[in-house]
């Protein structure tokens, strides 16, 4: 325990990544307190990771058992398959509250203090609670900021919680709209539109830049449109924003060209999900009073040791880790985070890799990646003066995929020629988000493909199209 203080480590939000940074804190032996002034388990556990994938799993079972055509491949009849909306919204509140209840349980086992209340900065090393009985200020030496991030609603859009609302009610399911608009063909409207098609909804999918899946690798993607929205009831708009969205029944779209500004459409549809990423819920949390400013998108600056940076420096005893830093906004990279930074408060010094932090749309099938873009690894090729390498292969030629009836997919391996460095892996298809983190583990070691292409996998396995992948890059 630091002398003078109440904590060795204070910590503002208990999301996955407050979470995480006090159980590792605990078993570093600092004392810990972790404020939260609503639910625990932050937006990841009720509002975002764990209610979605609950719905995803539902949905998907019904999508699979409706398939008449891939049952039947496999020698199967299914008739009349039926599902309850209400029930499946319980499986996913169900599992919202045994999670939060273990992450609380988890704290108070392991002796974290748990302090309910809205928690800001006052000073060095201070930090101020106010709670429903008052306020109260409590010293540490060192303080973690985590708290989190919020839905994106541009302008012009106005939420009702109802016709028209974000993930946050959305992953509720208190309806299933028969004609539902989804702005944003991200991660967030990816794995809606998966529920909802999977669940009798028609879509309308609105993206405001000139592709579908932007943040995607552009191969991933292609092969991605053509198996999760061709083929589905999902009609789509690119280079298209929704200019203006007026909840009511008929919800009312006024859509415009991105570019020229100029009205396009009106759409009439009966909900609205607004899919348009996320921000950082970073006020009122008393940055100025240790002279520390938000960058100019509001995210919290910080170095890749995760302190918290004024005037490029570092504030002494204050870090800061997950959505609201602006790194990567995903659960396990806030953990990340908040381990890192627990290593630094304790004087191992450690910096985060985020190349290695791999990411997945839980879709069926599954997209993930780890590291580089084709476009990222080119731009650094040309910066440091080497060539790009790319190898696929395709879940076709995977006897396992074959033998599940789940042959659409492909995995992309980036490397550099000269030393054949894993520079990214992007996978399409089944089991997606597990298959990537052996490539996150190549990339964290920074291993070459020629390394790689002599490993051993169990056959017959998905795995085997990273093997093939790696081979062929070896081959060409």
């Amino acid at each position: 325990m630091s002398q003078g203080f109440d904590y060795d480590l204070v910590i503002i939000g208990a999301g996955v990544g407050g979470h995480g940074a006090a159980l590792h804190a605990v078993s570093c032996g600092l004392k810990t307190a972790i404020i939260e002034a609503a639910d625990m388990g932050g937006t990841c556990v009720n509002r975002g990771c764990i209610p979605s994938k609950a719905l995803l799993a539902a949905s998907g079972r019904v999508r699979e058992l409706r398939d008449a055509h891939h049952l039947k491949t496999l020698g199967i009849k299914v008739a009349g398959v039926q599902f309850d909306r209400q029930a499946i919204a319980d499986h996913a509140n169900n599992l919202v509250a045994k999670i939060q209840g273990d992450l609380t349980n988890s704290l108070k086992r392991l002796g974290v203090d748990i302090i309910r209340g809205w928690g800001k900065i006052v000073g060095a090393q201070k930090v101020s609670i106010i709670t429903e009985s008052g306020e109260k200020t409590i010293t540490a030496k060192d303080i973690i900021l985590s708290p989190g991030s919020v839905p994106f609603v541009p302008p012009g859009i106005e939420v009702d919680g109802k016709t028209v609302f974000t993930s946050d009610q959305g992953v509720k399911l208190e309806s299933l709209p028969n004609w539902v608009a989804i702005i944003g063909s991200g991660y967030i409207g990816l794995e809606f539109s998966d529920v909802y098609s999977a669940l009798g909804c028609e879509i309308t999918m609105i993206e405001a830049l000139d592709q579908l899946m932007p943040g995607f690798d552009r191969d991933i993607a292609k092969l991605a449109e053509r198996v999760l929205i061709t083929p589905r009831d999902i009609e789509t708009y690119v280079g298209v924003y929704a200019k203006r969205v007026i909840p009511g029944s008929p919800v009312v779209i006024e859509l415009a060209d991105f570019k020229t500004k100029e009205d396009v459409d009106v759409l009439e549809v009966d909900a609205c999900l607004v899919a348009t990423g996320r921000i950082p819920a970073t006020q009122n949390l008393g940055l100025e009073s240790v002279g520390v400013e938000l960058d100019r998108r509001n995210f919290i600056p910080v170095n890749d040791t995760m302190a918290v940076l004024s005037g490029g420096e570092p504030v002494p005893h204050l870090w800061a880790i997950g959505d609201a830093t602006g790194k990567m906004m995903l659960a396990h990279a806030a953990s990340a985070q908040g381990i890192v930074a627990v290593e630094n408060i304790c004087g191992r010094h450690k910096e985060i890799d985020y190349l290695s932090i791999p990411a997945a749309a839980f879709t069926h099938p599954e997209v993930s990646y780890v590291g580089m873009t084709e476009v990222q690894a080119k731009e650094k090729a040309t910066a440091g003066g080497f060539e790009i390498g790319v190898a696929k292969s395709y879940f076709k030629g995977n006897s396992k995929a074959l033998a599940e009836g789940e042959a659409d997919g492909m995995a992309k391996v980036i490397y550099r020629k000269d030393s054949g460095e894993v520079l990214g892996v992007h996978i399409f298809g089944m089991h997606a988000s597990d298959l990537i983190h052996e490539a996150s583990a190549a990339i964290a070691n920074r291993q070459s493909v020629h390394t790689l292409a002599y490993l051993v996998h169990a056959h017959p396995t998905l795995s085997e199209v990273l093997d093939e992948a790696y081979k062929r890059a070896v081959a060409l």
